[in-house]
């Protein structure tokens, strides 16, 4: 059987780590959007996004920095379902937002993004991993991320403090 190592030198069979790997952000989508109803009732949405793609980064971080497959698959888990509540903020608010002139636009500029972004990180993701290894790879731009948000999204006042009435 063939067999790959994690970070931390944890042998685990390819096949079935692979799997569980790659679909454990599926899962976390599914089970956050089974429980999504409270996702509606929050007035500071923008404040929310930000938070959601901030845990999704420290996820994604973490679960590239451990050696632990359980826990990776775990924390992969949580940055699906932060990525399923940030996509629902993201969509709120480019439709609600965005003059009825320009919604065409920039749906679809969103859509190229989500389309294509995820397709450019895994290029940027194996080059960068073929030059200083997996773990930096992997956990690298994640924590780039997380320091951008966290950084970023307070700074912007409107985008920080603006509030919607819950549940409209």
């Amino acid at each position: 059987m063939t067999a790959d190592r994690l970070s931390g030198g944890m042998v685990v069979p390819v096949q079935s780590s692979g799997e569980l790997l790659y679909s454990a952000v599926a899962v976390g989508s599914l089970v956050a959007a089974a429980f999504s109803g409270w996702i509606g009732m929050v007035s500071r949405q923008r404040r929310a996004l930000s938070i959601a793609v901030a845990a999704w980064a420290l996820a994604i971080a973490a679960a590239g920095a451990t050696s632990s497959l359980w826990l990776a698959v775990g924390l992969l888990i949580c940055a699906g379902a932060a990525d399923l509540v940030s996509a629902v903020y993201r969509q709120t608010i480019l439709r609600t937002y965005a003059p009825d002139e320009m919604r065409g636009r920039l749906q679809g500029g969103f859509t190229v993004v989500v389309a294509g972004g995820p397709r450019l990180s895994d290029l940027r993701a194996g080059a960068m991993a073929s030059a200083t290894g997996i773990t930096l790879a992997w956990s690298g731009a994640a924590a780039v991320c997380l320091v951008l948000v966290v950084g970023g999204a307070p700074a912007v006042r409107p985008f920080w403090h603006s509030a919607t009435r819950a549940g409209a």
